[in-house]
């Protein structure tokens, strides 16, 4: 392979293309940048199962640096391209938004066993998917897409706000919403939008990064953080295969299925944004082995990931960005992102660090991140020709997703099974929106 200097550049606009090696100094700087951009979407999901979950500090920290180490080795797999799996391409994948909700009622029926067990098995749908590519678009359009990331993103702004308050510590002792908790969420929601509109990319880039830690600081000097509770930020984390058991429960297997279902289509539009990025084709048989890889990586990568303890990966779209704003496509600084995510999940004194954020701290900057997602699903639907069908499909899948999640006592009197399955909002929703887009025929 060829090594470039910083000064050339290729047709494309990119100073390092997919097969360059860059010089070490330059691989390292745009891995760094990659790192800012991830690391806190790695962590936050972690976080936020595991304090809705009510888990221990010690439980929470494990959590958080398995997901970075799992994200680690998803990356490696993506980049590497091993057989048949992965896209080489410099293709990060990280801890998925997409499946917190489906965890969070998993964990509440079967705690971590439940949901190692179910995400593993859940796993094979997105890999089946991958050899069945092209009849599966046809099910899943762009409008189902759309529909499923926007109830993704509303149910999950409940979430961000109820961390805001004070989270769930705040309920039980009567201080939700408290002033200082609102207060320092809205400081931290504040400085990520003053910092993300900066026309610095440094600070643009790493502005949830900011605003986190001027957040965790000023939420010690009032005393929110307990430093104290922990008895040893030393040692090294052994990733212990299946740690916490492994359990299955049908109907939380469904509602993560159709999760995976949605998530196959993402990464191919990620995908193909990361081709035409990189100068790579976007059709064609080179592609479709790309794409058809990276999506089976995408399911393998997942069930990985349950077997050291950590929750579903999925391609980050932010990384495309990243791309278009370093001029580096060269798969091997996905090699460098890969090791520095591996070596932080191996150190437990990042994971407890992070695990005694305090919740609005955290609430603060992923009420925006929330919203983003929830946005991100709006443009897909906006993307296409908003018919008298597909307002009837969006209509049906918003109500009902929504009405589950805003009035969940409506399923009190269904069977537990069923329960189970319709509690989500972003299952009952995605359900409909697949039904309803396959079953209503009108005539314009």
């Amino acid at each position: 392979m060829k090594e470039q200097t910083s000064e050339q550049v290729s047709p494309s606009g990119l100073i390092y293309g997919l097969e360059d090696r860059p010089p070490f100094k330059d691989a390292f700087f745009a891995a760094i940048q990659h790192l800012l951009a991830i690391f806190v979407a790695i962590i936050t999901p972690p976080l936020i199962i595991a304090g809705a979950l009510k888990l221990d500090l010690e439980t929470t920290g494990f959590l958080v640096s398995m997901a970075l180490f799992a994200s680690g080795i998803s990356t490696f797999i993506q980049c590497r391209r091993v057989g048949p799996i992965g896209t080489g391409l410099l293709c990060i994948q990280g801890t998925s938004f997409s499946f917190i909700g489906p965890i969070i009622s998993a964990g509440t029926l079967g705690g971590l066993p439940l949901i190692f067990g179910t995400c593993m098995s859940a796993s094979v749908v997105e890999m089946l998917i991958s050899r069945v590519l092209k009849y599966t678009r046809r099910i899943i359009t762009p409008l189902v897409s759309g529909i499923v990331v926007t109830l993704i993103g509303m149910s999950l702004i409940k979430v961000g706000i109820t961390a805001c308050g004070g989270g769930e510590a705040a309920k039980a002792d009567g201080s939700f919403g408290a002033f200082r908790y609102v207060g320092l969420a809205v400081m931290v929601l504040v400085l990520i939008i003053f910092f993300n509109r900066s026309n610095n990319r440094y600070l643009r880039m790493s502005s949830i990064v900011i605003g986190l830690v001027i957040g965790y600081v000023v939420a010690w000097f009032m005393g929110m953080v307990d430093f104290s509770s922990i008895q040893s930020y030393g040692g090294f984390n052994v990733p212990v295969p299946f740690r916490y058991g492994l359990a299955f429960d049908w109907s939380s297997f469904i509602a993560l299925g159709l999760i995976y279902m949605i998530t196959a289509i993402e990464a191919y539009g990620d995908i193909t944004a990361n081709s035409m990025i990189s100068g790579q084709p976007v059709e064609g048989e080179t592609f479709v082995k790309r794409a058809s890889g990276g999506i089976l990586a995408d399911g393998f990568n997942s069930m990985l990931a349950g077997v050291f303890n950590s929750f579903p990966n999925s391609i980050f779209a932010q990384n495309n960005g990243m791309i278009q704003l370093t001029g580096v496509a060269s798969r091997y600084v996905g090699y460098y992102i890969a090791g520095f995510l591996i070596v932080l999940g191996l150190f437990p004194a990042v994971g407890l660090v992070f695990s005694l954020m305090p919740d609005p701290v955290l609430g603060g900057a992923t009420l925006l991140m929330f919203g983003t997602v929830a946005a991100a699903g709006i443009r897909i639907i906006a993307s296409q020709e908003i018919n008298r069908k597909a307002t009837l499909v969006m209509a049906l899948s918003f109500s009902l997703g929504l009405s589950v999640e805003l009035v969940p006592e409506i399923l009190n009197q269904l069977p537990d099974a069923l329960r189970n399955i319709f509690s989500s909002g972003i299952t009952t929703g995605g359900l409909t929106a697949i039904l309803a887009n396959a079953l209503i025929r009108i005539k314009e």
